[in-house]
């Protein structure tokens, strides 16, 4: 078998809207296509010893042990690496479901789709079931613990942590989205001009001073002090002498700690003796240049988490420790802890595995002990000395056993140091009394304070303590949303979007947009190219200053990676026609309809789809989505437009001259066509289709009529507004037309403008597209022909897999077919076709250059138009 390409989809895709993180593997079986699972002996034993898990997996029969029953009967080797895929990433803690296997056009090629929790392992996933299924295949022995240990290295080294994870977790439930910025735990919740920024659990709106000042063990301890607040005596050591003097100063026993430090690394605590405290001296220096020391407080460990200056949690959290059988030693009780399935590798569980490292030894050293000591039955032994979740330390919620004196404390605590998530430690013997009745203390104050203990503490209550934290960022009434329209068909995206654009902007919004040509934040350009994919989308999704997104959506990257957003607000389908088929599996135009549907399915419950009622694939596309569905169409005396009326749908049409909105038998004339720039005085009849839907969109998210109309008069169709469609440069002796046509459709909507145009001489520049059908390049000639008294034929720089030579045979078999008496010649050049054009151009001349590549073909006619205006020639 034959791994041809491996994907990951991130949002609403082609398989499911619902399911918007999903690994698409297109697999060639070779000989493996003929020989289904029961055709290769002894598979359903080998598997169901590697796996016996996969017994969980239902399949389509709908009950337990329905996919082994598949697997006697006899399934494809793509279906049962989906399953394999799919349990492996459960093995390694990830549980995941949903998955889907397809045989493409070409035989024995599938795509095999599963659904992934992190895209990093998803992907190793797709390699690993592929080994893992040709291992079965061959009767040969396989290390899937390897291969699952592998995915939880993956899963620890990219995965967002437990803090950041659990307010990312609530932000979902609260339907708040999210981008990951980066590969470290930076996340921006919410679009546009509605979102926030975090980080761990530091937020945006977290102090700078605070965090400096927190991290300042001396200034805290100095500020708090100052507050009569009690803290543990000590002062800061830089070198032995220091070290002596705080000590006479203070006594034994102390606790030595970086000055800088954090989650305990560098700390020794209970020093009682001169020679310890220089080697804990020593071992905090290696943190720190500047190093604490403090009297040491006998009592519990204690953390309590302040979130917006109110107390939200508190724990007891106790070191890694071990307790005695009186048969087993150190060693074994720690292996024999770390089996407590509650414990994991790194923050993958609720507690981190022990590991043995110098604190250990030191602490063991102290109680004359080793790693081979047998404790007595019931005697408890320290593995740390400190009560950090992530060195293996348990902890014990007691926010409910607070007393009301100690919550004060802790509050007015976060405020004089400014912390909007503050994390306080308290050494005492416990919370229940006032700290100044029982002699505790605070040791710290942490900035970004872990929330592990409190999410899933090992004893008591858990606390959703990122609740609190997404209240503070997105108070009620606070929207984390902007509105996003998505475009999305064949032909006329572009000017379709641009056109909602300018609406938008006119009506006081700031709009961001994404079309083929570029990425734009209120007209200024912001990256060139062809930007209609999901990370263009995002693209303008993060930017802070967009109020407004409308989105140009293309099947390529609908197909590539999904959409770039959640959902939309509108999503509208200009017209779906023959493009681009028999690329990526899409073949036929139900396959194109599968992905343009991906943009309207995308909507949110109470949204809009805009559909073409004169297309019948847009109107099969209707009767499957679930918001509200609206229509244009260019007939009003269409049939389906007439039928859609009668029902009381809302529908645009064009009708008597004008863009029109009709909401059953009610009328609302919008505009003018002929006096919309855009159509060409109303000759383009495409462009007035594209006016129709924008102006729908527009409507239904509640803009005034007159307010669109003004944009409609006020759209100028030109080079810096709509770069490639209907570009006309008028010189003194003929007019030059540049358009983006490059499918049949496209060429018929440019035939249908020129029917219009008065001309001595109508010259056509056309190239054949080398990845469309030869069927499409033979169509888009012919019309060439019809509309055309000469043509030029030139050469795309791309010919994408075939010959200039084939290319050509098609288009001129294309203009053969015609039956209609044209001349024609072969330039290879685009330059070169376009300048023989205008140098031969006569009296009334009307040349039309059809190009992929407008913005060479704009510079060149531009060239000979300034030339014409600063000396009068041509």
């Amino acid at each position: 078998m034959k791994i041809l390409k491996i994907q990951a989809l991130r949002g609403p895709n082609i398989w499911s809207v619902q399911r918007k993180k999903l690994i698409q593997m297109r697999l060639d079986l070779e000989d493996m296509e003929e020989k289904p699972t029961n055709k290769i002996p002894g598979f359903r034993e080998r598997i169901e010893a590697l796996m016996p898990t996969l017994i969980e997996h239902r399949c389509s029969e709908g009950e337990r042990g329905g996919f082994f029953a598949r697997i006697d009967r006899g399934t494809w080797m793509g279906h049962v690496i989906e399953h394999i895929a799919l349990e492996i990433q459960t093995l390694a803690g990830m549980e995941t479901g949903f998955g889907r296997t397809r045989e493409t056009k070409t035989p024995g090629v599938y795509n095999v789709v599963f659904s992934y929790t992190e895209e990093n392992v998803g992907l190793f996933a797709a390699e690993s079931a592929v080994r893992i299924a040709e291992a079965l295949i061959e009767g040969v022995p396989y290390d899937l613990d390897a291969d699952i240990k592998k995915m939880r290295e993956i899963r620890e080294r990219v995965r967002l942590g437990p803090s950041t994870g659990s307010i990312v977790e609530e932000a979902v439930a609260r339907d708040i989205p999210w981008i990951r910025l980066g590969t470290n735990s930076l996340v921006q919740l919410g679009y546009g001009v509605n979102q926030v920024r975090f980080q761990a659990t530091i937020t945006q709106n977290t102090s700078h001073i605070a965090v400096d000042i927190a991290c300042n063990k001396e200034e805290t301890k100095r500020m708090l002090d100052l507050a009569s607040i009690p803290v543990a005596s000590g002062s800061i050591c830089v070198d032995e002498e220091d070290l002596d003097t705080t000590i006479r100063k203070i006594g034994y026993p102390i606790v030595i700690k970086p000055l800088d430090g954090n989650h305990g690394k560098g700390a020794s605590i209970n020093v009682t003796n001169w020679e310890d405290a220089k080697a804990g001296l020593d071992y905090a220096k290696k943190y720190s240049r500047r190093v604490i020391v403090e009297k040491f407080i006998t009592g519990f460990d204690f953390r309590v988490l302040v979130i917006d200056n109110k107390l939200v949690a508190a724990a007891k959290r106790v070191p890694a420790h071990v307790v005695g059988d009186g048969k087993n030693d150190i060693e074994k009780l720690i292996a024999i802890t770390n089996e407590d399935p509650r414990r994991g590798y790194g923050h993958e569980n609720v507690l981190t595995e022990i590991e043995v490292d110098r604190d250990t030894e030191d602490l063991l050293e102290k109680l004359g002990y080793t790693l081979q000591t047998v404790p007595k039955a019931g005697e408890i032994v320290y593995l740390k000395s400190t009560a950090n979740l992530s060195t293996g330390g348990t902890s014990v919620d007691v926010t409910d056993l607070m007393h009301p004196e100690n919550i004060f404390l802790c509050e007015r605590i976060s405020r004089v140091i400014g912390l909007d998530i503050c994390g306080i430690d308290i050494m005492a013997e416990n919370l229940t009394q006032p700290l100044k009745e029982t002699g505790g203390c605070i040791l710290e104050v942490n900035a970004a304070p872990g929330f592990r203990m409190h999410l899933a503490p090992s004893e008591g209550l858990p606390r959703n303590v990122a609740a609190p934290v997404i209240d503070m960022l997105y108070p009620p009434g606070k929207p984390s949303r902007i509105p996003i329209i998505a475009v999305t068909g064949t032909n006329g995206k572009t000017t379709t979007t641009r056109l909602l654009a300018h609406i938008v902007k006119n009506n006081g919004y700031r709009v961001g947009f994404t079309t083929s040509d570029g990425i734009y934040i209120q007209n200024h350009m912001m990256e060139k190219g062809d930007t209609t994919g999901p990370l263009s989308a995002e693209y303008i999704l993060k930017d802070p200053t967009v109020e407004f997104a409308v989105l140009e959506t293309a099947r390529g990257g609908i197909l590539r990676a999904g959409l770039g957003f959640s959902r939309c607000d509108i999503g509208l389908i200009t017209n779906i026609q023959e493009d681009h088929l028999g690329l990526n599996d899409i073949h036929t135009l139900e396959d194109l309809m599968r992905v343009k549907a991906t943009v309207v399915k995308a909507i949110k419950k109470d949204g809009w789809a805009i559909l073409n009622a004169e297309d019948d694939y847009c109107m099969k596309i209707a009767g499957d989505l679930h918001c509200n569905v609206a229509y244009f169409a260019m007939d009003e005396e269409h049939p389906v437009a007439k039928r859609l009326s009668r029902e009381g749908k809302i529908v645009a049409v064009y009708e008597n001259g004008f863009i029109t909105i009709k909401k059953g038998e009610w009328k609302i004339r919008v505009e003018r066509a002929s006096h919309v720039p855009l159509t060409m005085g109303g000759k383009a009849r495409f462009m007035i289709a594209n006016a129709l839907a924008a102006t729908l969109a527009s409507y239904l998210w509640g803009f005034k009529t007159d307010d669109i109309s003004l944009s409609l008069q006020t759209f100028i169709p030109s080079v810096a507004q709509t770069p490639g469609r209907m570009n006309i440069f008028e010189f003194k002796r003929f007019k030059v037309m540049i358009d983006f046509a490059h499918n049949p459709a496209g060429y018929r909507a440019v035939e249908e403008f020129l029917s219009s145009v008065e001309a001595n001489r109508k010259i056509g520049i056309i190239a054949g597209v080398g990845d469309r059908r030869d069927e499409d390049i033979r169509d888009c000639a012919t019309i060439a022909a019809r509309m055309f008294d000469h043509i030029i034929i030139r050469q795309e720089k791309h010919l994408r897999g075939r010959t200039e030579e084939e290319i050509n045979g098609l288009i001129l078999d294309g203009i053969a077919a015609s039956n209609k008496s044209v001349t024609y010649e072969i330039i290879t050049k685009e330059v070169e076709a376009i300048r023989h054009a205008i140098n031969s151009a006569t009296d009334g001349t009307f040349i039309v250059a059809l190009s992929d590549v407008v913005a060479n073909a704009i510079e060149i006619v531009q060239e000979y138009l300034d030339k014409e205006n600063e000396d009068g020639t041509m």
